[in-house]
């Protein structure tokens, strides 16, 4: 336990973090590439077809991964802003900032693949469904992140301000989760249990299996990279910085 520990301290330097991810984010980005190539592969070729929603179905396994990833990126993001806040440590204030793009990301292709895929089930690519509107007041949340950071010059200030936005918005999470069971919704409910039996047939768990894990390393290295070069910008005139970009001349 002890170790673990220490290895978080010396993480939390900006130079043993700029080493750690510029050497595993490229593997993190490979594997996941890998394990998405793998999950798209049997979701295409090796699940059958449904037996009311024919081949359309087949866009839930990257609609569902997205979807969760939406959320798990949005208290990844909460929770580093908190402990930036009380301990008022740097790293966590980029890592939250940091998050934010990604978040967006995958809330924007969470409503656009379940638009495309309410199309041919619906009849209609939007409808002010319980379980839509308050994913899209978490893009909303995600954008009101990014821009109140960008709209504090003093950057730590920025991130404090913007982190405690975040905060606020876990009220809307278990709204998302929970408003299929709420209220009466066109979205169907959950057919995958983390701690029971799934509804989902059991050929379709494995690809859709290769995906989360492909979307989860995919947040990983996105969130490294982008916290990197987060902190060679705000670190730029620290000795560290400056020796490390002599080094590459």
């Amino acid at each position: 336990m002890n170790s673990i520990v220490l290895w978080f301290n010396k993480l939390g330097s900006p130079l043993n973090f700029h080493r750690y991810a510029s050497r595993w984010a490229p593997w993190y980005f490979g594997v996941s590439l890998l394990l998405l190539g793998v999950g798209v592969w049997g979701a295409l070729f090796r699940v059958p077809a449904d037996y009311q929603q024919g081949d359309s179905y087949r866009i839930l396994f990257i609609h569902v991964p997205c979807a969760w990833m939406s959320l798990f990126v949005y208290v990844t993001m909460a929770v580093q802003a908190a402990i930036a806040l009380v301990w008022r440590i740097k790293l966590c204030e980029i890592l939250a900032m940091a998050c934010a793009p990604i978040g967006a990301a995958f809330t924007v292709i969470t409503l656009a693949t379940g638009s495309i895929w309410g199309r041919p089930m619906w009849g209609t690519w939007w409808d002010w469904d319980p379980r839509l509107t308050s994913e899209l007041v978490l893009l909303f949340l995600y954008i009101g992140v990014i821009a109140l950071d960008a709209s504090i010059e003093d950057r730590r200030r920025g991130a404090r301000v913007a982190g405690f936005l975040a905060m606020i918005g876990l009220v809307n999470l278990p709204i998302i989760h929970y408003s299929v069971q709420w209220w009466n919704s066109l979205h169907q409910g959950s057919t995958i249990s983390l701690m029971g039996r799934s509804k989902m047939d059991t050929s379709m768990i494995l690809p859709l299996a290769f995906t989360i894990a492909a979307m989860q390393l995919w947040f990983v290295a996105s969130l490294l990279s982008r916290a990197r070069t987060m902190l060679l910008e705000r670190e730029a005139g620290k000795s560290w910085a400056h020796d490390l970009a002599e080094s590459k001349v």
